[in-house]
């Protein structure tokens, strides 16, 4: 069983940046495909962004192409969500999970979630 915690949220003004981290333990990140999913209050859960196994293929949400990174260090057993130019519309809980397709279908095993505020 693979457990994910976040972690690197916080409160940013509007155009900073933040570096969220998804640390797993349980198994090597290294068999799944990982995502970064929000959710913002009164909002349903939205997807943001995942990668490949190896880090070759990635796909984000449009509201966020060009502004997030998603990467992944496999020997870190950790996957990374660089946020850049962060609007306030961006805050939301911020959750890490996995999948074993790609594309992505089934994500699960999901973390406890990270707090992203955006102050205008």
């Amino acid at each position: 069983q693979v457990q994910l915690v976040e972690s690197g949220g916080g409160l940013v003004q509007a155009g900073g940046s933040l570096r969220l981290s998804c640390a797993a333990s349980g198994r090597s990140l290294s068999n799944y495909v990982m995502g970064w999913f929000r959710q913002a209050p009164g909002k349903v859960r939205e997807f943001v962004a995942a990668i490949s196994w190896s880090g070759g293929s990635t796909r984000y949400a449009d509201s966020v192409k060009g502004r997030f990174t998603i990467s992944r260090d496999n020997a870190r057993n950790t996957v990374y969500l660089q946020m850049n130019s962060l609007k306030p519309e961006d805050t939301a809980v911020y959750y890490c999970a996995l999948d074993s397709s790609w594309p992505p279908v089934d994500f699960g095993s999901w973390g406890q979630g990270t707090q992203v505020t955006v102050s205008s």
